[in-house]
Formats: structure tokens, C-alpha cells, sequence
């Protein structure tokens, strides 16, 4: 038996791997190209509509604006050091709330951590970035993922690819919340993982991107592993192997996966539990599933409507996916199971119980179709099977029919739109026609390479003129107009809030909303604008019983718009903005610090205040108001409700209004409070717009003049609809009272107040007693404790945190933990403890099987 040098066994290793190398190097160039076409598609129709940052019009739409631009110039400020609060705790927005739960779902993309590369002012561009990133790793890893599916062209899988990178879901929902534009990554991510449980491999890396996959945003990892699981079950029943090797690649995906949601609980458990403190959502119902030809035009590119699920993926998708279940090569099995799970999978998105458990279990806010992420995953998988068989010409043009009575089918739906004609049409077409070429010259590489160059062409093409068409309608809808974030007025805005800024004795405050919805995130400083699905109850609830507005039921709230709620609050400055919204003045005000003292044992307990007036006064510690009795002094008679609230039986048009008369102190200052009004308040010559609905819209405190020499003065109401009023809507300040009470608390000040991240402190002269009052809400998390002894939750004066000092203290010292955080690191302890073991004892094993492999050549060496 002739023996082999190893010098021969080394060349002969080296020679088998080249291919191997090849083969994985055009693998990687197609994904890389997949990746760039993505990109260059989405960047192209940016740049043809003039949208920023190639041109002027603004992308900063819906919560894109509202959230997302201020939460990455909020984390701009973290990363350099320019803000008051750390991950733990945000003192800017709602007068101090927690923010690791915002951090981890709405900044957790790893792209948004690129943010801090850019200027602050320039904040928008990597806000893009994070879109345009997602949608070419996406598209890159769709690549990767779909050669393991089946073997073939790795430069037509990296066509299919851009159809799942840059689908509908991508231009009309993911768009605006780049947190979600990480689970177009995670799809694929999870795939390439379960393909590893398949072949009984790399259950370490599995975890791990798993674990990047529920890190990066779990309420789409949550989705994309339901999708996921299905596609995986699917291939388990395919494969062609032993029940006990099935049995232990299910086992292998169950506990790969489970370990890698374990390494990110922290993000679960912050999340889950900030979700259960915050202010309830607004309840949303299904409202029916969309018409049968409105759901087959949403299979179509270049449309945008919201009553159906958003899962285009292109042509050349679509006329495969079409085509699969005539394709003769693909085993009967196969066909079957595949086509059965996209229509289970389509039919789950238009029934409640299955919408249900594709979100939470929470019907969602706003479109109930964003699970439509894995349908389009699962369309461009089964056009890969298809390709990947080489159709023949009979099977794409039975593909190709089918197609054509979709288009036609859907004609009348409001989906389709002029993009939607010329893509399917015209595009159709070529794609069909270059398909058709492919196969026609399938032996000649020089054709082949050409007809592929040009089908990477028409996809590319036709990609950008599908965001371009889509980008189009939605820039027509006032519901999409762009939000003022960056530009030279917020900018302005910015510099004069950061001039004023003198936290923590006071605080500088934007004042109610103006650019967005997260004006203190945007603009910096500290007021009590937030808008996010973790707005605390306790938070909305303090700043809505003591005046201030909110929207979206309490899930946006407002700043104050009064004196005596701006002192309660120690804001010391605000910005005052013109009437006509062009500008705006920088107010600054004599304000008490952050941390106050009342006399005594001050608290919430036992309270029963008549008005919101009353409320005020009660935490001001100081009398500052008069609160009118309201009589019926003319038109439409209101009647008194048994709890005291005025109803008002509303009047026609052109009427009079119903009219109250009141007596106040001369001089004193008018303001008018109803929440849940909707109407016009006059008074003093002025008529007040308000647009209170209960529970969605609170209306704020409201000035309405000030009161004559007689005294006497009369409010009305013009509203359409009967509706109630509170039973004293109308207090008068006194300014002097105000400024003597400012003044009082001033005096009664700790001698130093101090801030860190997610503290605050406040050094007493010694022995002080009565209760130190803090104004931040009372959120959970905060304990405090009083020189130095146990720390407890504090209590709540008007909701806000307030300490009593006992016999005497001198030093008062209050620090946030988030709830959940313990529970997230000791189970993401656990699984890393797991993830290791498993490592190394892997590792171990590998040495020894090795080890025993090359013991016998060694003693054959030594004879």
C-alpha cells in the first residue's frame, strides 16, 4: 500500500479547499452586492424625490420625528457628556423618568451607536444611517441564509434578497423606527441559526445570534422567531433524516434559543416591566380584515395603503413564488408544504386571535399588519426554492399567468396606484422575459453573466422607483408632514435653552410642544414634554392632577403653561413661543429650587381637593388663588351633575353660548381648567380654542385675562355638543401671593442641592424637620434616606416625591433603580454561565477526540 508524504497530503488539502474558497468568496461578494443594491436602490429614490440628506425635504415623519431623531440626539448628549441623566434615569423629559427601558427599545440597533460620530446638529444623517445599514445587512444576510437553504446562484439569491431588504414592510412601516429595521437583520440571523441546528453545529454561535437578535429589538425578534419557528418546522419535516436526528435538532433550536433570549433578558424584563408601570395605551380593536382583491394588491410593488398587510417584495419574487407549485422538480411534499405555510401564515394576519400572537398578545397601536416582516421573509424563501430548481419556460409562464390575474384581480383596489401599474406591467415583463433568456442559455457563462447583469439592473431599478412611488404618496398625506427637528429654529431654540441652563437649582424648560413630541431630548434641558410607550402612570398622573396637558390618553404628556404649576416644578426659565408659531422669547422667572421644604408632614394622604386650583396650592404650600363659584348668568342653561360638575347641554350654531358670571379680587390674574372640554372658551374679549376628549386629550391651565377694577366677570362656552365641566373651572392668581410664596421657599431651601445620573440630594441645616419635596414624580424605583439611615420609597405631595426628615435631618439622599434590571442580570447570568460551560466543554471534547486521533500515528512514528 503505497504511502502519501505529508508534503503530498498538504498539497493535495490545499488543492480540494481552493474551490471551497471560491465558492465562498463569490458567496460573499453576492451578498455584498445584495447589500449595495439595497442601499443604492434606497438612496437613488431619496435622491430623485429630494429628500433629505439629498435634498431638502425632510424624512422626519410620524414618530421618526417625534421619537427617534430626539432619542439619538439624547444619546449624542450621553455619549459626550451633555446632559444631566445617564441610562438609568432621564431628569430632561417628564420632570425626571426612567430611560434604560427607552434605551433598550428604541436605541439598541447597533447602528444607532454611531450616532456619536456626528455633530449634534447633524443628527438627522445617522438616524438615516441606521435605516440604510439595516436594510443592506439585512439584505447581506438574506443572501447568506437563503445558499443554505438550497445550493445555486449566489448572484440570484442576492437579487431575491433586495426584494426582502427593501420590501413594502421596509418603505412603509419600518422606515419611520429604525428599532424595528433591526429585525429585518434578525430574520436571517435567526434562519442561519436553526440551519445550524439542523446540521448539529455551532449551538455556541447560534446563541449568540440569537442573542443579537432579541437584543438588538425584541418585539421584532419576537416576531421574526414565530416566523422563524415555522420555517424551521417546515424544513424538519422535509429533511430527510432519522425521527432521533430530527428530535435533536428541535432540542437544539429549543434550547439555543431559549438560552439566547435568557442573555438578553435585561432588555425583556426592563422592558416588560416599565411596559406594566406606564400609562395604559388606548384600547385598539381589529377592525376586519381587508377585502380579498385589497389583500392580492398588496402583494404588488409601488402602492401605499394601510388596510392590509404591507408584504410586496417585488416582481421577481412574486412571479416565482407563483411559479413554485408547478415546478416539477421540486418534490410534491415540498410544494405542499411550503405553499401551505404562506397561506396560513397570510390568513394569520387578518384573524384577531392569531394578531394576537403574532404582537404580545396586545392588539397594537396603529397598523395591526407589522408581523408582515415574516411573510416577506417567507415569499423570498420560496422563490429561492423555486430559482434555485431552474425553472423551465412552461413553469414561468404558468408563474407569469398567475401573476397577471393578481394585477388584474386587483385592479379596483385603492392599493394600486400609477407605480403600481408600471412596475407590474412593464417590470413583469422584463423579468419574465430575462428569466426566460436565463434558461435559454443556461450552458453559455458569457450570456448568462450578461443576462444576469441586466436582471441585477432591472431589480435595482425597479427597487428605487418602488420607494420612489411609495415616498411620493405618502409625502401627499398630511398625516405623514414632516416634523421641525434640526433646523435653524430648534437649533436656536437649543442654544438658548443650554445658556439658561442651571440644573439642578432650577430648571430650564422648552415649554408645552412645538418641534416634536420629545422637545427635551431634542432641545435639552428639563420639562415635562415625553412621548413614549414608558411615559409612567405615576408620571402622567402627577403633571395631569396638577394642570398640565397630555395626549394619546397620557402617553405624551405636556409642560406647564402657568406660573404657579412652572414654580411648583422650580423652571426657572422657558421658552414662551410667539402666538403665529414664528419664534420664540426666552422667559426667565423667579423659581424655588428643585428641592423644597413644607412644614410638617406633608403627603397625598387624605387629600380631597375640589379643584385642580386647590391642588396647586395644597403642594405650593401657600394660598395663591381665589376660586370663584360659577353662576348661569345667560343662554343655554347648564344643570348641576350630582358630584358638582357643570353639564352643558351645548348649542346650535349661531346661538347664544351658555354663560357663567364670576367675582374674583381686582387685579388678580383669570385661568381657566377643563380638562376633557371641547369648544371655545371667552372671556376678557378673547375666545380660547380647546380640544379636550376624554380620556385621549387633557386640555392644560389656560389664562384667560385679568380681572377688572368691579371684579366681576363672565366666561362662555361655545360647544356643539353637551358635554360636563368641572364645578370650579376658574381661578384667579395673585401674583403677589406667588412671588411671596416663591420667596418663602426660597428662604426654606436646602443650602445645596446635587444631581448625578439617577440621584439627587439636598444638604439641611442641621436639625431641620418637616418634609423635603422633591419635584420629580414619585415613579417606582426611587428610594431615599435621610442621613444616612434606611432607604425607602418616598411619599408623594401632588405626585411628586416628598421625604419626611423625621425629628431633625440634615442630609437628604434619593437614588433610581430600575425595576426589573436584578431579576434580567441574574437570569442573563445564568444563560452565560450555560453558554460558557457548553463552550468549553465542546472545546474539551474537540482536544480529546483529537488527541485520540493522532495517538496511534504517533506510536506508528516511533517504530
Amino acid at each position: 500500500m503505497l504511502k502519501t508524504s505529508p508534503e503530498q497530503q498538504a498539497e493535495t488539502t490545499e488543492r480540494s479547499s481552493r474551490p471551497r474558497r471560491r465558492i465562498l468568496g463569490a458567496q460573499t461578494v453576492a451578498a455584498l452586492l445584495s447589500a449595495v443594491i439595497s442601499m443604492g436602490a434606497y438612496c437613488l429614490a431619496m435622491a430623485v424625490h429630494g429628500t433629505y440628506p439629498f435634498g431638502s425635504r425632510s424624512r422626519a415623519v410620524n414618530d421618526l420625528g417625534n421619537q427617534f431623531v430626539p432619542f439619538h440626539a439624547h444619546l449624542w448628549d450621553l455619549m459626550h457628556g451633555n446632559t444631566s441623566g445617564d441610562l438609568v434615569f432621564n431628569w430632561g423629559s417628564g420632570f425626571g423618568v426612567p430611560f434604560l427601558g427607552d434605551f433598550f427599545t428604541y436605541l439598541m440597533n447597533p447602528f444607532s451607536w454611531i450616532v456619536g460620530l456626528f455633530p449634534r446638529d447633524q443628527v438627522e444623517i445617522p438616524v438615516f444611517l441606521v435605516t440604510l445599514l439595516s436594510v443592506g445587512l439585512a439584505a447581506f444576510l438574506m443572501t447568506v441564509f437563503l445558499g443554505r437553504l438550497r445550493p445555486g446562484s449566489p448572484w440570484l439569491r442576492g437579487l431575491l434578497s433586495v426584494g426582502y431588504a427593501v420590501s413594502a414592510w421596509m418603505i412603509s412601516d419600518g422606515f419611520s423606527d429604525p428599532m424595528w429595521m433591526w429585525g429585518m437583520a434578525a430574520f436571517p440571523m435567526l434562519g442561519i441559526a436553526s440551519d445550524w441546528c439542523l446540521r448539529g453545529r455551532h449551538w455556541v454561535l447560534g446563541t449568540l445570534l440569537v442573542f443579537a437578535a432579541w437584543a438588538g429589538n425584541f418585539y421584532i425578534a419576537a416576531m421574526a422567531t414565530i416566523g422563524m419557528g415555522l420555517v424551521f418546522l417546515v424544513r424538519l419535516i422535509l429533511e430527510d433524516a432519522p425521527v432521533r436526528r430530527r428530535l435533536n435538532a428541535l432540542v437544539r433550536a429549543g434550547t439555543m434559543t431559549a438560552t439566547g433570549v435568557l442573555l438578553a433578558a435585561p432588555v425583556l424584563t426592563v422592558g416588560l416591566k416599565a411596559s406594566k408601570l406606564s400609562q395604559p395605551a388606548p384600547d385598539a380593536t381589529y377592525k376586519g380584515p381587508p377585502g380579498a382583491f385589497d389583500y392580492l394588491a398588496h402583494l404588488l410593488p409601488g402602492g401605499l395603503h394601510g388596510g392590509g398587510p404591507q408584504i410586496s417584495v417585488g416582481l421577481l419574487p412574486l412571479l416565482l413564488v407563483f411559479a413554485f407549485p408547478f415546478i416539477g422538480r421540486v418534490p410534491g411534499k415540498e410544494r405542499v408544504a411550503w405553499c401551505v405555510l404562506l397561506v396560513l401564515v397570510a390568513l394569520s394576519y387578518i384573524w384577531a386571535p392569531t394578531i394576537l400572537l403574532w404582537h404580545g398578545l396586545a392588539m397594537p397601536n396603529g397598523s395591526p399588519y407589522r408581523a408582515s416582516i415574516a411573510l416577506t421573509a417567507m415569499l423570498v424563501i420560496v422563490s429561492w426554492l423555486a430559482l434555485a430548481r431552474r425553472p423551465r419556460p412552461k413553469e414561468l409562464l404558468y408563474g407569469a399567468a398567475v401573476t397577471a390575474v393578481v394585477v388584474a384581480l386587483s385592479s379596483r383596489s385603492v392599493y394600486v396606484s400609477r407605480g403600481t401599474w408600471i412596475l407590474s406591467v412593464g417590470g413583469g415583463l422584463l423579468v419574465l422575459v430575462l428569466l426566460l433568456l436565463l434558461h435559454r442559455f443556461r450552458g453559455e457563462r458569457p450570456v448568462r453573466v450578461a443576462l444576469t447583469g441586466a436582471l441585477a439592473c432591472t431589480v435595482f431599478l425597479s427597487t428605487a422607483y418602488t420607494v420612489f412611488s411609495v415616498t411620493v404618496i405618502r409625502d401627499g398625506s398630511d398625516w405623514w408632514r414632516p416634523k421641525r427637528t434640526l433646523d435653524a429654529s430648534s437649533l436656536a431654540a437649543y442654544d438658548a435653552i443650554r445658556a439658561h441652563d442651571d440644573w439642578p437649582a432650577v430648571r430650564s424648560d422648552p415649554g408645552p410642544h412645538e418641534f416634536a413630541n420629545n422637545d427635551p431630548l431634542l432641545l435639552g434641558g428639563q420639562g415635562g414634554s415625553y412621548y413614549s410607550s414608558y411615559v409612567p402612570a405615576k408620571t402622567a398622573a402627577a403633571l395631569h392632577t396638577l394642570g398640565a396637558g397630555w395626549y394619546i390618553q397620557g402617553r405624551h404628556t405636556l409642560s406647564f403653561n402657568d406660573p404657579v404649576g412652572r414654580a411648583i416644578m422650580g423652571i426657572g426659565s422657558y421658552l414662551d413661543w410667539a402666538k403665529n408659531g414664528n419664534g420664540f422669547t426666552q422667559q426667565s422667572v423667579a423659581a424655588p429650587p428643585v428641592v423644597t421644604l413644607r412644614p410638617g408632614n406633608a403627603s397625598d394622604a387624605r387629600s380631597r381637593d375640589a379643584s385642580v386650583f386647590a391642588r396647586q396650592q395644597r403642594v405650593l404650600g401657600t394660598p395663591v388663588y381665589d376660586v370663584p363659584a360659577l353662576t348661569p348668568a345667560g343662554g343655554p342653561t347648564p344643570t348641576s351633575r350630582p358630584n358638582g360638575d357643570w353639564h352643558l347641554p351645548g348649542n346650535v350654531t349661531g346661538s347664544k353660548w351658555t354663560t357663567f358670571s364670576a367675582s374674583c379680587t381686582p387685579g388678580t390674574q383669570a385661568y381657566w381648567y377643563a380638562p376633557w372640554y371641547a369648544g371655545s372658551v371667552q372671556a376678557f374679549g378673547v375666545t380660547t380654542p380647546q380640544h379636550g376628549r376624554y380620556n385621549m386629550t387633557s386640555n392644560s391651565l389656560v389664562p384667560l385675562g385679568t380681572v377688572p377694577a368691579s371684579g366681576k366677570f363672565t366666561v362662555a362656552l361655545g360647544t356643539h355638543k353637551a358635554q360636563d365641566t368641572p364645578k370650579f373651572p376658574v381661578g384667579c392668581l395673585s401674583r403677589a401671593k406667588l412671588d411671596a410664596a416663591v420667596d418663602h421657599l426660597k428662604a426654606t431651601a436646602p443650602q445645596k442641592v446635587t444631581a448625578g445620573g439617577h440621584t439627587i440630594a439636598a444638604t439641611f441645616p442641621k436639625g431641620t424637620t418637616g418634609t423635603a419635596v422633591i419635584s420629580t414624580p414619585a415613579t417606582t424605583g426611587w428610594q431615599c434616606s435621610v442621613d444616612g439611615g434606611p432607604a425607602r420609597a418616598p411619599g408623594t405631595l401632588g405626585g411628586l416625591m416628598a421625604v419626611n426628615l423625621g425629628d431633625g435631618g440634615s442630609r437628604l439622599s434619593c437614588s433610581f433603580q430600575t425595576p426589573g434590571l436584578k431579576p434580567g442580570l441574574l437570569a442573563s447570568g445564568l444563560a452565560l454561565v450555560a453558554l460558557l460551560a457548553v463552550g468549553v466543554g465542546g472545546a474539551v471534547r474537540t482536544r480529546t477526540r483529537s488527541s485520540r486521533t493522532s495517538s496511534p500515528s504517533s506510536a506508528n512514528g516511533k517504530h
